[in-house]
């Protein structure tokens, strides 16, 4: 199980993750919403410590993450993988690489810059890929790849890190709607074969509706929802986004009947 115990970040005036307390089963699918700016990419940065909190404790499984240091850190950072909005793909490399890429720090910095991979990797490496539909583009440059191909093969680059968690960042934001629902129904089979936790942050409400087990609303840096997505009323969307009465009205509306789109910083509902 992972914890989050009173974790804070601060900079300078401005505190970005506020006093957030929340504990996330192994195997859950959570999905965190909020306008920009409610602390969504910072607790997951913290998370993963890519981020230093300035108070507060993340554990998990009884272990102290905050207090990580040198390799002990690095194998936090291979167990807890990072899915981020613009990929972070080395374009001029193929895309077998790039997902090989995730054996790093199990094989060392110097073999894999080389590309010194075994033939188990390597053969792992293309199975992970045909999971996503990508085996026929292993040998292609990142670049060459649509950006729902490229996520995808972030994703892919992010498993062979032999993860128990996938911390994603937004993973749909630069996508359009189809290449969103691909990457989406990835990462729910992930979380449904692997057994994986994924914990998402999302700016579409329809999005965390129809993929996550769980949901956590996010405002000015603190948790002002958290349960499933049933219980997620108009009147909680509104204080998770801050709309006005007559955009509460419309999200009845919406709400009432099926599952609507809400996205930030526009809150246009279709």
């Amino acid at each position: 199980m992972l914890e989050l115990q009173g974790l804070t970040r601060r900079f300078g005036a401005v505190t970005a993750v506020d006093d957030v307390t929340l504990r996330v089963s192994n195997g859950q699918m959570l999905g965190v919403i909020g306008r920009s700016g409610a602390g969504k990419s910072t607790m997951l940065r913290l998370i993963n410590r890519l981020a230093e909190p300035s108070g507060g404790r993340i554990m998990f499984e009884g272990t102290d993450v905050t207090a990580l240091r040198g390799k002990a850190l690095r194998d936090w950072r291979t167990c807890a993988a990072m899915i981020f909005q613009q990929f972070n793909l080395v374009q001029r490399l193929d895309v077998l690489t790039n997902v090989l890429v995730g054996r790093l720090n199990h094989r060392g910095t110097l073999s894999s810059l080389l590309k010194l991979f075994t033939a188990e990797e390597r053969a792992l490496a293309i199975r992970t890929l045909d999971r996503f539909d990508l085996a026929e583009a292993a040998l292609q440059r990142a670049d060459t790849l649509s950006g729902g191909q490229q996520q995808r093969v972030a994703i892919a680059r992010a498993l062979l890190q032999e993860p128990r968690i996938l911390l994603a960042d937004e993973p749909i934001a630069s996508l359009d709607p189809r290449n969103g629902r691909v990457v989406m129904d990835a990462l729910r089979r992930i979380n449904r074969e692997d057994g994986l936790t994924v914990i998402c942050n999302l700016h579409t409400l329809d999005t965390a509706r129809a993929y996550c087990d769980r949901i956590v609303g996010m405002a000015k840096g603190r948790v002002v929802f958290d349960g499933a997505p049933a219980a997620l009323t108009a009147h909680m969307v509104r204080e998770i986004y801050g709309m006005t009465e007559d955009e509460l009205a419309e999200a009845e509306a919406v709400t009432s009947t099926s599952v609507g789109t809400l996205r930030d910083p526009a809150l246009a509902i279709a």
